[in-house]
């Protein structure tokens, strides 16, 4: 392919796009724009269904123009007839293969690249037919894969001629109004897979800022017609993006690009371009790729909270930040974002509380610097409720946790088993603040209407305050409950505005009560009559302390009996009740909870999935990983005992592997960065070998005496990862 051509092959590429700089400024402002938008973060939430992430400010649609300032629509221009079908090419690639005379498929190659209307003749499954609408681009797309799939194995003579055509096709479209034939040859350059060739990078930028340039209307047309592509070529389109910025942020060689500052247009074009894709992504169920595909882990290396300042100062300006597209960001570089916000806002309440202190010539105490909770374990609710209440003022604050009565110092180790603790009595069944689905093995919110939700506040406070402190939590709780936690991210200053509640589905309900959203699925596939046979009206039932309550879904619902004809209605209007209306107080209060620890514009940059994450961990052990990452002291890795823990520990089932993360590091859960965040240490214990392995857990340390024999260390692991609770066993 190219990496076979000498370099210098495309040199000279440089003046053709020299060409395309000297005659847009000939050109003047009569052009179409080709800086970016910028998206404005105050209207986050109002944006076109299809381009969740493509944000940008709104512009003037060209129907509501005056008729004065209307351009007329070009008309498609008649195509030249190109007759050669995906046969024909692939005979002469086979007969120039076995002769080596290229000719035929140079010509072809040569005149098919040379321009979007000879792109158009070629590609267009029927140029006589105008193919104008979302559904469908028209576009041949198993010719255009044959076509590129055979590029990078023509000579190097091929494959310059089709470049120097791609720039012929820049130069030629780069004014006026695009046609649907423009937006077919954008769709079908931007899968020439020699844009994964550094030496490619110039002319694949000016591709891409003119994609990046067009109107909102035409990206519409580009979202939908991406969809329809494969998974395989979508996926390495997403890629290709990827790499073009991760070389052009660290290139490998420097000098192989024009210097940044003349081409600080390159990073915001292929971002803009890569949403489009980002959107095509998520207008599919399931998306045609993961939404993680999208992460760039070289943003990583990057200043990620100079990114965050210029986003939250900027937003609204002609300036770029990669947080203006937070699908790149991966979840790893969110958390240092999420943190490091954080820990500025600790540090901000902190000093205030010092500044305080000393203004009225009050001795300073170290304890003012932190969020201090003092609870009883045989109280333990009740009384990290009333501390939290009590200290509403302190909740951006770090953590320290006291167990009244233990010696114990908080390094980490009691906060998160404060947390542990507090998590598993709340969430026990008999507490009766959250029903557990056996069927789908989540919690859900009791609907039961009480005086008091401010435990449920705490719920989300406790929630926030893991995210806040950096503690991962073993809850269990379904996707639902974090798209309705980002709603919306920012907590509303108007206190009438309703929190809490979005858009739900069907399959929202199947995460939760499976067997209830089967019955709602069968109901709305049945083809009898559904008036008779069910005999249903708008109305629900639920038992309420042994007492059956029933519950309109609409005015006068009990008497508008579900038919054929509004069972869809009858269906959307159950599940909005279960799991937004009939919880809503709860939920408000659980809402209100967590953003009263976390509130900040980073929770703009989070998916519901990721805010999971972050709460959670991921509950997927790799302790292969772990055995890797662990560091040792006073063993070497070699040592027999070290040789016996993992063998024991890799033939563990699963349950008595999280109980062993669990006694080493306060956790069962995997933190974001994978089994290496958890630095997990292993240190030698001198005493007797009767003695059980002990445990630090604000140091993830477990302390392993050097037991004798494979069997001995089992049993006496397994009697310590399964009694362990507080200082000492229990």
């Amino acid at each position: 392919g190219l990496e076979r051509g000498a370099k210098n092959q495309f040199s000279t590429f440089s003046n053709f796009i020299t060409t395309i700089n000297q005659k847009k400024e000939g050109i003047g402002n009569r052009n179409s724009p080709t800086q970016l938008v910028i998206p404005n973060i105050k209207n986050v939430r109002d944006l076109p269904p299809i381009c969740l992430d493509v944000r940008q400010k709104q512009r003037i649609s060209i129907d509501t123009l005056p008729q004065e300032l209307k351009a007329p629509i070009p008309p498609e221009p008649s195509l030249p007839i190109r007759t050669k079908t995906v046969k024909d090419f692939q005979d002469d690639v086979e007969k120039a293969k076995l002769s080596g005379d290229w000719k035929a498929v140079h010509d072809f190659y040569s005149t098919t690249f040379d321009s979007f209307l000879e792109i158009n003749a070629a590609f267009k499954k029927d140029t006589n037919s105008p193919f104008n609408t979302i559904e469908d681009s028209g576009i041949n797309a198993k010719f255009v894969n044959v076509v590129y799939d055979a590029l990078l194995n023509t000579p190097q003579d091929v494959q310059k001629s089709v470049l120097k055509g791609v720039i012929n096709g820049l130069l030629q479209e780069w004014k006026g109004p695009r046609t649907k034939d423009d937006l077919r040859a954008y769709c079908i350059l931007l899968q020439n897979p020699q844009f994964s060739n550094t030496s490619t990078y110039v002319i694949y930028a000016h591709l891409l800022r003119q994609i990046a340039a067009l109107t909102e209307a035409d990206h519409h047309f580009l979202v939908h017609w991406s969809k329809k592509i494969s998974q395989r070529r979508f996926k390495q389109l997403v890629d290709r993006l990827l790499q073009f910025i991760s070389l052009r942020l660290f290139p490998a060689k420097p000098e192989e690009f024009p210097p940044m500052v003349k081409c600080t247009w390159w990073i915001p074009s292929a971002t803009k371009v890569l949403a489009l894709f980002n959107a095509a992504n998520s207008l599919i169920s399931p998306p045609i790729i993961a939404y993680t595909d999208f992460y760039n882990s070289t943003l990583d290396h990057i200043d990620l909270m100079e990114e965050y300042h210029n986003w939250q100062c900027y937003g609204n300006s002609h300036r770029f930040s990669f947080c203006q597209y937070p699908f790149i960001i991966s979840i790893a570089a969110k958390k240092v974002i999420i943190q490091r916000d954080s820990e500025q806002q600790m540090i901000s309440i902190a000093r205030q509380s010092l500044v305080d202190k000393v203004s009225r010539r009050q001795k300073p105490d170290m304890n003012m610097l932190f969020l201090n909770v003092k609870v009883r374990r045989t109280h333990l609710v009740s009384d990290s409720l009333d501390e939290l209440a009590r200290k509403r003022a302190d909740l951006k604050k770090k953590l320290k946790v006291t167990f009244v009565g233990e010696a114990g110092l908080d390094m980490g180790g009691l906060t998160k088993e404060w947390f542990l603790l507090l998590i598993r009595q709340i969430f026990h069944p008999d507490y009766g603040m959250f029903t557990y689905h056996k069927d789908s093995h989540c919690h859900w919110f009791s609907s039961f209407k009480c005086d008091n939700y401010s435990e449920f506040r705490l719920v989300g406070a406790l929630m926030g305050l893991a995210v806040y402190n950096s503690i991962t939590l073993d809850i269990r709780f379904p996707p639902c409950c974090y798209k309705k936690l980002l709603s919306p991210p920012i907590v509303p200053c108007d206190h009438n505005t309703l929190v809490g509640i979005c858009d739900v589905t069907l399959d929202d309900l199947f995460q939760i009560m499976p067997e209830l959203a089967h019955g709602l699925s069968e109901l709305l596939s049945y083809e009898g009559n559904v008036e008779e046979d069910f005999y249903s009206t708008f109305q629900v039932f639920q038992e309420e302390f042994g007492v059956i309550k029933s519950y309109n879904l609409k005015p006068n619902g009990d008497k508008i009996p579900v038919t054929n004809q509004n069972r869809k209605e009858y269906v959307q209007l159950y599940v909005d009740f279960l799991l937004n209306k009939s919880i809503y107080k709860q939920f408000a209060a659980f809402y209100y909870g967590f953003h009263s620890v976390c509130a900040s514009y980073a929770l703009l940059l989070l998916r519901p999935e990721e805010v999971e994450i972050l709460v959670c961990g991921s509950p997927e052990l790799d302790m292969s990983a772990l055995q890797r990452s662990t560091q040792y002291e006073g063993y070497q890795k070699t040592d027999l005992t070290i040789r016996y823990f993992w063998d024991v520990v890799l033939g563990f089932p699963l349950d008595l592997q999280k109980k062993l993360l669990h006694f080493a590091t306060g956790s069962d859960r995997v933190p974001v960065g994978g089994m290496a965040d958890l630095n997990f240490k292993i240190s030698k214990s001198e005493t007797s070998t009767n003695w059980l392995p002990v445990a630090h857990t604000c140091f993830n340390q477990l302390c392993l005496p050097p037991y004798k024999n494979k069997k001995e260390l089992k049993q006496k692991l397994i009697i310590g990862i399964s009694n362990a609770e507080g200082f000492g066993l229990e």
